[in-house]
């Protein structure tokens, strides 16, 4: 069975919530699953903006508000992923006599195979999942992927099942742009086919599409690093200009729509400093609404365009940058304290734009870089195609070589966990260095050389003095031809190997003793 075709019959059998109603008998639910409340009301007016719903679920001493919303047909939800196990309980609070004081349980019982909860922050500069399993990020974009006609929707799908990517990032709203101009056939507000929308009224069959394809992608093992704001709009459809209210009414909806989803994360805004109409207090206030209504504390990071935001802030779990030096990693995470991300550090393709031509063997090397330097990074496709259907706008199909190359590396990262930098200076300040476990890596990219000779063991012997004596055994790693040369012999004291004099090398140092 493919990857794919598993990950569907998962998605048909593990992905759909447990939904109860007032009169329900308690249910079983995963934790970090979802939990959903279903209940009718007023449809008359403007339930989206007249009706107000929550509910408060306890657990002992443990107590969680969440929002609910309105999903059309008189139908209202209230969404909850428990996060504990053991017995729950909850009360609904609403302005509407007919959603008020409805009472119910619910049992969180083991996580089922394949949700490992939601991504967090470990040890300052690293991911995990909730359960304790190892995370390490390794990202693509696709911009406008849930605004594309099905048959391209699935043909993205079905790349993705064959990438090694286990985070994408993707706009809620649709986009404006070069390679891009194509209407949304589902527009996340409410409109009178004129192309003026009322910023008051969701579209609910947008996000049942959206939670549908986040299902998906969480049944792939893929987190979803939602762009919730962006310039790309030109005032095609007014998204980029809403104005305070407007803006925020539909993030607090899209919170109580999403924030049970395990595998999202809130991106705020792509080029926050290009979107014109917001200042700095505008982000930092809706960073505030975040914080206020997602109960489980999703990771969340801002994305610049020429400025970096403020990534000190406390609702900012992570460094989300645009920069072509991925070197520079290194000094984020020390200067911010948090996981450093390079989401878009230029683009494998052919296109005019100086950011989206650059080689496969510059990504993969770019990639290296980062990774080895304590950072994380993304990747981009931005081939010219006859139909215009770009990897990084609208989806499809990969056409580049890097992608085979990054899940080398992810491979080559995931068996012997993260990589902890060693220090950005002589002898790793141009060819960066790393620990992994009990191994060192040294990736040499673009440089050349035919010979390393053992200064390694004098640098690392001020921090671990056991490695005075050690004997070392060494890997060659190709990085673009994904290949592992064992060196023959073990080294000690002082010694030279033979390197293949080419770009794009690594080298592997593992003491024996």
């Amino acid at each position: 069975m493919t990857r794919l075709r598993f990950a569907l019959v998962v998605l048909l059998f593990t992905t759909i919530p447990v939904v109860a109603t007032a009169a329900a008998a308690p249910a079983n639910v995963a934790q970090w699953d979802r939990f959903e409340v279903t209940l009718p009301g007023p449809a008359e007016g403007n339930p989206f903006a007249d009706v107000q719903l929550s509910a408060v679920f306890t657990q002992g001493k443990t107590s969680v508000t969440v929002k609910g919303f309105y999903d059309n047909g008189g139908t209202y939800r209230v969404r909850f992923m428990p996060q504990r196990q053991g017995a729950w309980r909850y009360v609904t609070r609403s302005n509407v006599a007919a959603l008020n004081n409805q009472t119910g349980s619910f049992n969180a019982v083991a996580p089922r195979k394949g949700n490992p909860g939601p991504v967090v922050v470990k040890d300052s500069f690293s991911f995990a999942y909730a359960s304790g399993a190892a995370y390490v990020p390794v990202g693509t974009t696709i911009y406008a992927m849930v605004h594309q006609e099905d048959p391209l929707l699935e043909r993205t799908i079905a790349s993705l099942a064959k990438a090694p990517f286990n985070k994408v990032r993707l706009c809620v709203f649709p986009k404006w742009y070069s390679y891009n101009h194509v209407e949304p056939p589902r527009p996340p507000f409410v409109g009178d086919g004129q192309g003026r929308f009322d910023y008051a009224r969701p579209n609910p069959e947008f996000y049942q599409h959206l939670e549908k394809q986040i299902d998906r992608l969480a049944a792939l093992g893929i987190e979803v690093d939602l762009i919730l704001f962006h310039p790309y709009d030109e005032n095609h459809w007014g998204f980029d200009r809403m104005g305070r209210e407007n803006d925020e009414r539909y993030l607090s909806y899209l919170l109580a729509r999403l924030s049970s989803f395990h595998n999202v994360w809130w991106s705020m805004a792509n080029e926050w400093d290009f979107v014109k109409r917001r200042t700095v207090e505008d982000w930092n206030r809706l960073f505030d609404l975040i914080a206020a209504e997602d109960p489980y504390r999703h990771l969340a990071s801002i994305h610049n365009g020429t400025k970096f935001f403020d990534h000190h802030r406390a609702p900012i779990s992570h460094t989300s940058v645009q920069h072509p030096d991925v070197r520079r990693l290194y000094a984020w995470r020390k200067e911010y304290g948090k996981p450093a991300v390079d989401d878009e550090c230029e683009y494998e393709g052919n296109i005019e734009a100086p950011w989206g031509n650059i080689t496969p063997q510059e990504l993969t090397h770019r990639f290296w870089v980062g990774f080895v330097s304590g950072g994380f990074v993304g990747h981009g496709e931005t081939y010219v195609a006859p139909d215009e259907v770009l990897w990084w706008a609208r989806g499809g199909e990969l056409r580049g070589q890097s992608p085979s190359r990054i899940a080398f590396l992810r491979k080559f990262i995931e068996e012997a966990g993260g990589l902890s930098p060693l220090p950005d200076q002589w002898p790793f300040d141009r060819t960066p260095a790393a620990k992994q476990g009990n191994r060192y890596v040294i990736y040499f990219g673009n440089h050349q050389p035919s010979i390393f000779t053992s200064f390694m063991t004098d640098q690392l012997v001020k921090d671990e003095p056991s490695l005075k004596t050690a004997t070392w055994r060494f890997e060659i790693l190709d990085t673009w031809n994904m290949t592992r040369t064992p060196i023959p012999g073990v080294h000690k004291g002082k010694f030279s190997v033979t390197l293949p004099g080419q770009p794009w090398m690594a080298l592997v140092a593992t003491p024996t003793k």
